[in-house]
């Protein structure tokens, strides 16, 4: 922005370019997370944030470390604030490759929505039920990612 009425001579005069450029600039959201922790009886995925493409190699080591684990598999997905096609594909690779049926916890209405819409809602078991959330971490506080 210059100011050409200055007695400095020419300052800051605002261009409608950037106006228009950072209005229309998406808002970044909360980073995305993921987490295996090993229980005694299951292992929790716990995802947080955008979870999207950038996360690709962290969903996929979450997979390989639940599945090598070889435990019942839970996501917590309390926490996702949005999740796109790399975060639905994560959900369907654990539904397909588990030996036991995924359980999904807290899951938002983002989340919900997508699982609807895609059907892979059929595949997991939503809890909406909080006892049924509770988790103990083995005593070594295993926590693998």
């Amino acid at each position: 922005m210059r100011d050409v009425n200055s007695p400095t001579g020419p300052g800051p005069v605002e261009d409608s370019t950037d106006l228009r450029a950072n209005r229309s600039a998406p808002l970044r959201g909360e980073p995305g997370a993921v987490h295996v922790i090993l229980g005694a009886d299951r292992t929790r995925i716990v995802l947080s944030g955008e979870i999207d493409a950038d996360l690709a190699t962290d969903l996929h080591q979450a997979t390989a470390d639940a599945e090598h684990a070889g435990l019942p598999i839970e996501v917590d997905t309390h926490h996702v604030t949005f999740m796109d096609s790399s975060g639905v594909a994560f959900l369907a690779r654990l539904a397909t490759r588990s030996q036991h049926r995924v359980r999904l916890l807290r899951v938002p209405p983002t989340v919900r929505f997508l699982l609807e819409v895609t059907r892979i809602g059929e595949l997991l078991d939503v809890i909406d039920d909080e006892d049924e959330t509770q988790f103990e971490a083995r005593g070594d506080g295993t926590l693998i990612s």
